[in-house]
């Protein structure tokens, strides 16, 4: 070794650590000031929000981002309405454009993306002990800035000063005992943030300085915040967004807080159709909401949530749009009819639809045809054999015999011979000739006119669609639909109960080339009614068969378990109409009055739509308001809710009167004649959906 090689290495390894030393100095120096910009945003953002406090919310600052060992979440609040994931930007120069984010140049989306994820996590987490995952939101909020809010990829950017009106609007959507629930989720989810940042070089642990004292500030009028925008907050503006939370309408508690095996279905995700199915009162329906607002929120393209009833869509909209208001127009409500119609509206295929014409040409066909035939030697009335052409051969699109002659005809309890079903497809092809003529066409057809259409030109647009009360829908219905997403994952959800079918005749999954192998759930608790009501109308189906979807001879779910108690449902026997209407009107009088149920909660379901009038005249003349449910579309009302029990279908009311059920309706023993089996079967189904509408308080009116 040369002298002086010795000290040379030595000396430049020392310049090289002195490098080191001066490189990690100017990173620390650089981390210290983004922390400090950051200690001051973020304290700036919980004075901010502190305010919140009044109203039953917990800020809970510097919490450590779940999954890892020092990454923070700023801040994270939980009070009445929901869970807030908030991020403190001092970013300037803020631009959106369209679903990306730009500081300045530079793209900074991703920054966000995290975010996401975080609140994913969140939601899960949440789930388990009952929390919808549409009540958790992430929020970022941009320093010193007004005037902004937008959403971008689910993540919702907001102004400093538009902060504390973003969080306070959402209302009352959690009760203090749930928000404490949640709080102690969160606390685990979220632990306190105690390990200090870590050193880019191995220098030896400074000791750090006690923080300055902070100085409070002098009361104002306002929040102060140094930058470009002055003055945040006044007085009156805090309060003016304080008292919006106040003011807020609470949302029913099934809304934001389900049970946890509802709370993670909401989530899950299948690889394909799926159903949901389960008893009267388990939550089908509002787990399908909750879906679709999940899917909305997760997903790109539209979700149409559909369902037989005309009705119940605009009633379901008005839910979606208190539970999830920011989701509500990516969803699509509508009628499976309606939508057939817009299908051909669209697309320029001209038809017409008209009921009345229809009923006259199955009338004429049947005068023509089926009554000279062997049909007309049966029990079978005109009725029945319109029925199987509307419900077996229409709803299924069927246009050969040979299809007819095998079929399995599920739910229909006559059994044909070869010659009878000769004589229905004769009095088929002269129905179908009858419309023909007349240049009209039926519902049946509409549907099957549109699906034909989409097999044309199938439609696009669509990433996934739920259907209601699937059991009452038709198979080329489920057909039409199921072309609209296929078997993509989570694109197909049915939601319904076999149980629950009112109408005649029935399908199967594999006969619409559908299948939900592996991929159906069975929610088993009754949330809504009572044991007692749900006892009270157990009775009527038990040890009823039906054809369900899945292609099997059910008898119904039973409900596990029935958290709620409440009064035995009352019967009044009557000996006619003037005696069932006053105490019609006396009941209704005692629970808005004695009970304390507003008038709103009570609904009057019937059979027939000239039991409803009746019973809505009589409310009338005794001084209620009454409204038809033809009419409802789920907005809040003051006034009884008067309609059929066809019309109630997905509905739910405090107190549920039903006044027009006769003699032959509490009969016990089923009628020996298979076809007076079958509507016996379907009006009892009837009444059983009737009855389970209920919460809290049902009143059975029986003529004598």
């Amino acid at each position: 070794m040369v002298a002086g090689d010795s000290a040379g290495a030595e000396s430049r390894r020392q310049l090289a650590l002195a490098d080191a030393h001066e490189k990690a100095a100017a990173e620390a120096r650089a981390a210290a000031g983004r922390f400090g910009i950051a200690e001051t945003t973020e304290r700036q953002t919980a004075r901010t929000l502190a305010p919140l406090s009044g109203l039953g919310y917990f800020l809970l600052p510097d919490r450590r981002w779940p999954g890892t060992r020092r990454a923070q979440v700023d801040l994270v609040v939980i009070g009445p309405g929901g869970v807030f994931i908030v991020d403190t930007k001092a970013w300037k120069e803020v631009a959106i454009d369209g679903d990306r984010v730009f500081r300045g140049d530079a793209d900074v989306t991703d920054e966000l993306l995290g975010l996401g994820d975080l609140e994913d996590v969140t939601q899960a987490d949440l789930a388990e002990v009952g929390l919808a995952p549409g009540e958790v939101r992430s929020l970022v909020v941009l320093a010193g800035r007004g005037g902004l809010d937008a959403t971008v990829q689910g993540v919702r950017i907001v102004g400093e000063r538009d902060a504390l009106r973003a969080i306070a609007g959402h209302g009352n959507r959690l009760t203090p005992t749930q928000v404490d629930l949640v709080l102690g989720r969160a606390l685990t989810l979220f632990p306190q943030v105690n390990a200090p940042a870590p050193v880019v070089a191995t220098v030896p642990e400074p000791v750090v300085p006690a923080a300055p004292k902070l100085t409070p500030p002098e009361p104002t009028t306002t929040h102060e915040l140094p930058g470009p925008q002055g003055p945040l907050l006044s007085t009156e503006e805090v309060n003016d967004a304080l008292l919006a939370s106040v003011l807020a309408e609470p949302i029913e508690g099934w809304m934001s807080f389900l049970h946890p095996q509802q709370a993670k279905l909401v989530r899950r995700s299948f690889p394909g159709p799926s159903r949901i199915r389960g008893p009267a009162g388990t939550g089908k329906t509002v787990v399908g909401l909750h879906r679709a607002a999940h899917l909305a929120r997760t997903r790109p393209g539209r979700i149409l949530l559909t369902t037989y009833v005309r009705t119940l869509p605009d009633v379901l909209r008005e839910l979606l749009r208190r539970l999830a208001p920011e989701a509500v127009d990516r969803v699509e409500f509508t009628g499976t009819h309606a939508f057939a119609r817009r299908v051909l509206r669209e697309r320029g295929v001209a038809h017409r639809l008209d009921p009345a014409q229809a009923r006259d040409a199955f009338a004429s066909a049947w005068n023509r045809v089926g009554a000279t035939s062997v049909l007309g030697t049966r029990a079978q009335d005109q009725r029945y054999w319109d029925e199987e052409v509307q419900h077996v051969l229409k709803g299924r699109g069927i246009t050969r015999f040979e299809e007819y002659a095998d079929l399995p005809r599920a739910g229909r309890r006559h059994r044909l011979t070869l010659s009878g079903r000769e004589a229905v497809w004769e009095l088929y092809q002269a129905y179908d000739a009858e419309l023909r003529r007349r240049g009209v066409i039926d519902y049946a057809d509409l549907v099957l006119l549109a699906e034909a259409e989409l097999r044309r030109e199938p439609m696009t647009g669509y990433s996934a669609v739920l259907v209601d009360e699937a059991q009452d829908l038709s198979c080329a219905m489920i057909r039409m639909l199921h072309s609209l997403v296929g078997d993509e994952p989570d694109g197909f959800t049915l939601i319904g109960d076999g149980q629950q079918s009112i109408y005649p005749g029935g399908y199967t999954l594999a006969e619409a080339g559908i299948s939900v192998a592996g991929r159906g759930v069975v929610l088993d608790i009754n949330y809504r009614n009572t044991a007692q009501i749900v006892n009270f109308a157990q009775r009527l189906v038990d040890g009823d068969e039906y054809a369900d979807i899945d292609g099997v001879l059910a008898r119904g779910d039973v409900p596990s378990s029935i958290p709620r108690t409440g009064a035995e449902p009352f019967i009044a026997r009557c000996t006619g109409r003037r005696e069932l209407h006053r105490a019609l009107v006396a009941h209704v009088r005692a629970v808005t009055r004695e009970i304390g149920t507003g008038v709103g909660d009570v609904a009057v379901l019937c059979i027939s739509r000239y039991a409803a009038r009746d019973a809505a005249r009589a409310l009338e003349e005794a001084g209620f308001p009454v409204v038809d449910l033809e009419k409802y579309t789920g907005v809040p009302v003051d006034a009884v809710k008067v309609g059929t029990i066809k019309r109630a279908k997905g509905l739910e009311f405090k107190q549920v009167l039903i006044p027009d059920i006769r003699s032959e309706h509490t009969v016990t023993e089923p009628p020996a004649d298979d076809t007076a089996r079958e509507r016996w079967d379907l009006a009892r189904r009837e009444l059983y959906v009737a009855m389970t509408r209920a919460r809290d308080g049902l009143w059975v009116g029986v003529s004598t």
